[in-house]
């Protein structure tokens, strides 16, 4: 997928705007339950580095990153558009959290939904490992599963 990608830092204004419809039309934030207005206000968070992958000037992806608190190396938010999915563009925003974290952290984590059984699958596929279990930490009755890559413990 990489010929025209570009992967560049989210702009306030009709980019947040277009990164939130996006998550609210797709899974797991419609299961969820997790609205637009909502979803724009996690978007415009500036606690977070976020991201937008665009083939051209068409919206591909969204990324949002925690790269500072007691959890570092987190990937937040990963979003492939409809019309971009299954062609490896979600690899490849996984590649670009990954560079960015490990620049200056050793772990990369992640939550998925329990029920997101295709995207646990994927990320086991990129080497994540499950490592905890979060049950009805975003809604009653759903689990988040924590997973993580590594290269090493955080401390020497």
């Amino acid at each position: 997928m990489t010929g025209g990608l570009s992967i560049l830092p989210l702009q306030a204004g009709a980019d947040a705007e277009a990164c939130a419809a996006l998550l609210a039309s797709s899974e797991p934030w419609r299961t969820l339950g997790l609205g637009q207005a909502a979803l724009l206000a996690q978007i415009q968070d500036p606690g977070r580095e976020r991201y937008v992958a665009r083939m051209g000037d068409r919206l591909a992806g969204y990324l949002a990153l925690t790269l500072q608190g007691a959890f570092v190396g987190y990937v937040q938010t990963i979003c492939v558009a409809p019309g971009f999915r299954n062609l490896g563009l979600g690899a490849e925003l996984i590649a670009f959290a990954e560079a960015r974290i490990f620049r200056d952290h050793p772990n990369v984590f992640l939550c998925v939904s329990a029920f997101n059984h295709g995207a646990r699958r994927f990320y086991a596929r990129l080497g994540y490992a499950a490592v905890g279990e979060l049950t009805d930490y975003l809604i009653a009755g759903q689990s988040e599963i924590l997973m993580r890559k590594t290269r090493g413990p955080k401390l020497p």
